[in-house]
């Protein structure tokens, strides 16, 4: 399995990495990729070392930073995210449920992330909460046919995520689609699994039965097993088709 989304660096898996990536390994974790947040995420994603688990990195400003004042330009940007070290562009996106003062700072970050990820032919990795509309708007404005990305932790509906689709996106399936309130397996379960990656964003958004617990690249298991229900799928078949969609979306072999 792969987990396309984690957040390894932060402090939460600071006194225990070895054994989380233990279990990771365990799981059958194959891959890990690790979203920035900001620029200081970056020397921390150098770190990383485990048997039979590759580790990718991204570059980008998670919306959230933007409020807080962080950013880069698009040189710096581009000059990091042309790197062969780095697979991806970000994370980035829209986030309106902290504040909505800095809307437009927001979107001219994403806007800026969108040409980097064209110039660089690399995807674009998007955050989205409370901001579904604004966010598809903003990529139906860049896409002429190079961007290609994900929307992360997906949670939209059906007709989002046919939109999100026909925009060159893939689905990014994590801890809150095994929510039983949330709901999001409905609109999973109508949409095409050959157009999802899982992931964890760890230690965010553990999922059920791990939920409100530190989550950890290990949990994507529980993801996995979820959407094999959902999809009315095996568990192998499953793995098999979201290891591939997402080894194709970021080049990795």
């Amino acid at each position: 399995m792969i987990d396309t989304h984690c957040h390894l660096y932060l402090d939460q898996f600071e006194n225990d990495i070895d054994a989380v990536l233990k279990r990771a390994s365990e799981a059958g974790v194959s891959h890990i990729f690790l979203p920035a947040i900001d620029l200081n995420s970056l020397p921390k994603m150098d770190q990383f070392e485990y048997p039979d688990i590759a580790f990718h990195k991204m570059a980008g400003i998670h919306p959230t930073s933007i409020n807080e004042g962080k950013g880069t330009n698009k040189d710096t940007l581009l000059e990091l995210c042309s790197r062969d070290d780095f697979v991806a562009v970000g994370e980035t996106g829209l986030d309106y449920y902290w504040s909505e003062d800095y809307k437009t700072e927001q979107q001219e970050s994403l806007r800026m992330h969108c040409r980097v990820a064209k110039a660089v032919q690399k995807p674009i990795v998007l955050h989205n909460r409370d901001s579904t509309t604004d966010l598809l708007d903003v990529i139906e404005q860049e896409q002429d046919g190079r961007l290609s990305g994900v929307w992360h932790s997906f949670t939209g509906s059906v007709e989002e995520g046919k939109r999100a689709l026909d925009l060159g996106l893939e689905l990014g399936i994590g801890g809150i689609f095994t929510f039983r309130n949330a709901n999001v397996d409905q609109a999973v379960a109508q949409l095409p699994i050959e157009h999802m990656i899982l992931e964890t964003d760890a230690p965010y958004l553990a999922p059920h039965p791990k939920r409100g617990k530190r989550n950890e690249p290990a949990f994507v298991t529980y993801t996995a097993e979820r959407l094999a229900e959902v999809m009315d799928m095996s568990l192998q078949k499953v793995e098999s088709v979201t290891d591939e969609n997402a080894l194709q979306l970021f080049g990795v072999n």
